[in-house]
């Protein structure tokens, strides 16, 4: 019998994993640990950069009609989801990453942009590098309270971890409410996601591709 799988990732995308998880014929567990919400920003002027870098979803997604004044950048987006939520906001991607946020500012670097401009979370994995410019934050995403009995359904589970933020919680979340790491299976989206949720687990794996759909197969591998 596989094992469930659970899917830690806010709204809306958690719904979508865990339907996704689903349509395979497997159990998903939906335990959101933290809530986005768009927070005010001001847009700068676009013409004092080159280049627009997202490495999250969820910074095309809650930017709002600012995002309109930033059409005219090239961006650079980190996994097919991004730039597909990028698109939807009318911006033009020029490049899709296929790993993390150090990868893709290294192939922008790589390709000629030299003053970037980086929309995204209040909790960055990134902020600072030699091509960008200026860094904005235009989303938060805010803990949600777990009670520790909500996690007892952990134990024997595959865990999806979407991000670093995400993996630290749940790390710390399942060793105050007493549940033996061995016991579950950690499926990341990325090696420094799965470097973040630590050792000790009875099983941990990163995605080689960082989409859901990836991540989702190699969940699904593991829950067997």
């Amino acid at each position: 019998m596989s094992r469930a799988i659970a899917v830690l990732r806010p709204e809306p995308g958690n719904t979508a994993t865990a339907a996704a998880i689903e349509a395979l014929g497997l159990t998903a567990i939906r335990l959101p640990l933290f809530e986005v919400r768009a927070i005010d920003w001001v847009v700068p002027d676009s013409s004092r950069f080159d280049a627009l870098l997202l490495t999250s979803a969820n910074a095309p997604r809650h930017a709002g009609s600012g995002l309109a004044l930033l059409k005219g950048l090239p961006v650079h987006a980190v996994g097919t989801a991004t730039a597909a939520v990028a698109r939807e906001g009318g911006l033009t991607v020029v490049a899709v990453g296929d790993r993390d946020a150090t990868a893709l500012v290294a192939a922008a670097a790589a390709s000629g942009v030299s003053n970037a401009l980086l929309i995204g979370g209040r909790d960055r994995a990134m902020d600072e590098h030699p091509i960008i410019a200026e860094t904005i934050a235009v989303y938060a995403s805010e803990p949600i309270a777990v009670a520790l009995e909500a996690l007892d359904q952990l134990a024997g589970s595959v865990v999806l971890v979407h991000s670093a933020r995400a993996a630290r919680r749940v790390a710390d979340l399942v060793d105050r409410a007493g549940i033996d790491r061995r016991t579950i299976r950690i499926a990341a989206i990325s090696a420094a996601v799965a470097d973040a949720a630590g050792r000790d687990w009875e099983r941990i794996a990163a995605a080689a591709v960082p989409d859901d759909a990836t991540l989702i197969a190699l969940a699904r591998s593991l829950a067997d």
